[in-house]
């Protein structure tokens, strides 16, 4: 439609010159653009966690990473997506492993509660008091 206007106002052009009459066009050109952006949905809210009894042990060849969620623990993601959690002694001061930390590896192969600790890059450590399953919690 715009390239037939477009002839059209030449046409009009070249038949004034022609007639040798003052002869005035006018071309208007509208266009419009429409963006389509596409919303995400919002994210599910995050999973709420409850803690059951867990093993005296935990193979360290399992443990895949770990996030320190409170101060007076460890949570550990393993191999399958079982997540548990280290609980550290009462008596074990509020340390620093945000910047890190470390378990040292022991001949079984185990980390096991009431013999291992976990370390601080800082050079803290806390001995691990006992495990617990980290379970999805029942909606009510």
């Amino acid at each position: 439609m715009v390239t037939g206007l477009f002839w059209a106002g030449l046409l009009a052009a070249a038949a004034a010159a022609e007639s040798d009459r003052l002869l005035l066009a006018q071309l208007t050109i509208r266009s419009r653009v429409v963006v389509r952006v596409q919303t995400n949905a919002p994210p599910p809210p995050p999973v709420e966690l409850a803690e059951k009894k867990g093993p005296r042990c935990v193979p360290m060849a399992d443990v895949l990473g770990a996030a320190v969620i409170a101060g007076n623990s460890v949570d550990f993601i393993l191999r399958g997506g079982k997540r548990m959690r280290a609980r550290f002694s009462s008596s074990c001061p509020a340390l620093d492993y945000y910047s890190g930390f470390y378990i040292v590896p022991t001949q079984d192969g185990m980390i096991c509660s009431s013999r291992d600790a976990v370390r601080s890059r800082a050079g803290g450590e806390c001995s691990i008091e006992r495990f617990r399953m980290l379970v999805p919690k029942k909606p009510r």
